[in-house]
């Protein structure tokens, strides 16, 4: 990564700037615990691993019992792939080397490769909100004016894009399964040998999985567990971003506290989805500061009422999120293109 990206990932806190003082507020919450680390790796890859046991022996009693157990791996991926997620960001454990081997070794049940995705989710941390850096790490997102000033091919490739089918269902398996095998173009040499090697792995894992559960078992499987984590995980990230009031600057507009605070939501999920999502909904906390691992995201938004000021996204109001589709500038907001449709008629009947 640059020095230009590491500079931008948390910049030094400007006086007047909204939560200035939020760097002393989030700083014992930086902090990694052993045990609260060491326990989640057992409730969650170790659960994860326990039940591809039990679907071993039940696949062949009935898939009533094996598929159930396989959606549920699939939540439980979805927290497995926090951790790898947390030690992308080295908060996970202390050690640098231990981040490294956990990030490596949970990156491949969510079938990704370390290197490269800590590489681009860094950059989504630095650009986030930024109407002038957008394109990586995030979710395609046209401001009004893009959008009407597209060819028809262009919108009709938008609008399938932001599909909530191909969205929340094809993208996922698409991502996870296709494009993670291909070595980013701006990655450097060490990161598109890394992505091959984890390519190489998987191969592996997945024949040597074949051969145990039978090829067609293992497929039925592990299409469920990833359909399932992938989906989840893409929304997740899409309400994290793509809500309404969700912030959007360029130039010497964007701030970073703001992006944060503004732009990223507070997803306030029921407990048991909390848990399986591994506290990411404290998303304003987590972008505010990627070095709080995510078993602390909870207590730090908690110690301080600069956060009780961010406006919790529920899971009945995500759902209008899916809505959404193009930033309006004038209004600031993420608007629907039924919206865009009656602003048009209002300024021609105008």
């Amino acid at each position: 990564m640059n020095e230009n990206l590491k500079s931008s990932a948390q910049p030094e806190a400007r006086p007047g700037e909204s939560g200035a003082n939020w760097k002393a507020i989030v700083a014992k919450y930086q902090k990694p615990h052993i045990w609260r680390a060491t326990w989640q790796l057992l409730d969650s890859l170790g659960s994860y691993i326990l039940l591809w046991f039990l679907m071993y022996f039940t696949v062949s009693i009935s898939w009533w019992l094996t598929i159930p157990l396989a959606v549920l791996a699939g939540g439980l991926l979805v927290r497995v792939f926090i951790i790898f997620h947390d030690c992308g960001h080295g908060s996970f454990l202390k050690s640098r080397r231990a981040n490294t081997f956990w990030g490596i070794v949970t990156g491949f049940p969510t079938f990704t490769c370390y290197k490269q995705w800590r590489w681009e989710h860094s950059v989504h941390h630095a650009t986030t909100g930024h109407l002038e850096r957008r394109g990586v790490g995030d979710i395609w997102t046209m401001t009004v004016e893009e959008y009407l000033a597209s060819s028809r091919w262009k919108r009709f490739a938008y609008r399938l894009a932001r599909n909530p089918f191909i969205l929340f269902v094809v993208a996922p398996l698409f991502m996870f399964l296709v494009l993670h095998r291909i070595p980013l173009p701006a990655a450097k040499p060490n990161v598109k040998r890394a992505v091959w090697i984890t390519n190489a792995v998987l191969l592996g894992m997945v024949v040597g999985l074949g051969f145990i559960y039978g090829f067609l078992s293992y497929l039925i499987i592990q299409l469920t567990v990833l359909a399932v984590a992938g989906s989840a995980g893409v929304w997740l990230f899409y309400v994290q971003h793509q809500f309404e009031d969700a912030y959007w600057e360029g130039g010497e507009n964007w701030d970073y506290t703001d992006a944060a605070l503004k732009g990223s939501s507070f997803y306030k999920l029921p407990k048991i989805l909390q848990w399986f999502s591994g506290n990411i909904g404290f998303h304003h906390i987590h972008h505010l500061s990627p070095r709080i691992p995510n078993y602390n995201l909870e207590r730090c938004h908690r110690s301080d009422p600069l956060f009780n000021e961010v406006e919790p996204l529920t899971l009945l109001g995500s759902l209008k999120t899916i809505s959404y589709r193009l930033w309006d500038e004038k209004s600031k907001k993420l608007i629907s293109l039924g919206q865009l449709r009656r602003k048009k008629v209002s300024a021609g009947s105008g």
